[in-house]
């Protein structure tokens, strides 16, 4: 008896052998029936209750305006350049912190403007923006 002769007639499979395939899904659930668990990162306690009302204080909003001529005004009252310092420095101090406007002239040299934005840096305002108008539409 000779191995591997064309004698023999091979007979073709007309069945998939689905032993690999079962296999396979079994491996694949053991992976997902290990690893969901560890996925859950939620540890159980039990939280306070508590009602909070929502805030509803704006803070205060400060408007400092130079002129064209490099006068600063502090809420339309004209403020000496000597005073800008203190007056920064008492609204850096409270809680919660006001917001400070600058509204700089278009003529106003840039440095009027300059010089207001580190004053109230350097008393330690965090909240300074611009106010601009907008383009007229054509």
């Amino acid at each position: 008896m000779a191995f591997g002769t064309q004698d023999e007639t091979d007979e073709v499979m007309n069945e998939i052998n689905m032993t690999p395939l079962v296999d396979v899904m079994l491996v694949l659930l053991i992976i997902f029936i290990i690893t969901v668990p560890v996925m859950k990162h939620a540890v159980n306690i039990d939280l306070p209750r508590a009602t909070a009302k929502p805030q509803d204080v704006k803070p205060q909003t400060i408007r400092l305006s130079v002129d064209a001529q490099g006068a600063y005004y502090w809420n339309e009252g004209r403020v000496q350049d000597k005073d800008l310092p203190g007056l920064l420095k008492a609204e850096a101090a409270r809680d919660p912190q006001p917001e400070l406007h600058i509204r700089g002239d278009k003529d106003v040299r840039y440095e009027r403007v300059a010089q207001a934005m580190s004053a109230a840096q350097q008393a330690g305002l965090r909240k300074i923006g611009f106010i601009t108008e907008p383009k007229p539409a054509n």
